[in-house]
């Protein structure tokens, strides 16, 4: 089954209707972006999520913030990952106390050489601890690009290790996506929104398309 992570969630409401929708994680953005969120916050985004559910995950995406920050957000908002989305090295992956999802983009790399640099981390970290997560290269941006990349590239990699794949994913490419690549997990942000903002029937067509695409593997 493939894993959907609704990543830039800034309400309850919204959160509380990605996981009736069954989304697997929801993403809260502590960077600098629109969609950024306040520790308390996302304090009160996690709780009612796992109060709703036991089985959503509460993602905390980070960009290039100290590890001793990062961990203090984990502890107080009671995340289940941390995302690092910046320019964090694997050794400081080591240093955060959940398992993490490491954000790679995808540039001039060869198959190859995406494959090396994700086996790079997977022997650093614990397996069950470390998911890579492949997004578009957009020059100034660290994330929410809506611009997909050539999956072709990404093939080797999703078949060695657990990726999930963002960038430019809407209701209409996910299916494609899952077929070309057959990820471990798909990311969605902007793809799901309607004049910046989440819009539920949006989220709700991408969840059962996903499903769908599942149901043909």
């Amino acid at each position: 089954m493939t894993r959907i992570k609704i990543c830039g969630i800034t309400d309850k409401a919204n959160a509380l209707a990605v996981v009736e929708a069954g989304a697997d994680f929801i993403g809260l953005v502590f960077a600098p972006s629109r969609r950024q969120v306040t520790p308390p916050k996302a304090r009160e985004i996690a709780s009612a999520v796992k109060k709703s559910s036991a089985a959503t995950r509460v993602v905390g995406v980070f960009v290039n913030a100290p590890s001793s920050q990062v961990n203090e957000f984990v502890d107080f908002c009671t995340l289940d990952w941390v995302q690092l989305s910046g320019d964090e090295s694997w050794e400081y992956c080591r240093e955060v106390v959940r398992p993490v999802i490491k954000a790679i983009r995808i540039d001039q790399q060869s198959p190859d050489e995406l494959y090396t640099e994700i086996s790079a981390g997977d022997k650093l970290l614990p397996h069950k601890s470390f998911i890579a997560l492949l997004d578009s290269q957009v020059e100034g941006k660290y994330g929410g690009t809506a611009e997909t990349f050539n999956w072709n590239l990404a093939q080797k990699a999703a078949k060695g290790f657990s990726v999930i794949i963002a960038g430019g994913l809407d209701p209409e490419n996910v299916t494609r996506l899952i077929e070309t690549l057959a990820p471990w997990g798909v990311d969605v942000s902007s793809g799901v929104e309607t004049g910046g903002v989440k819009d539920i029937s949006k989220i709700k067509a991408f969840i059962e398309a996903v499903r769908k695409a599942d149901e043909k593997k």
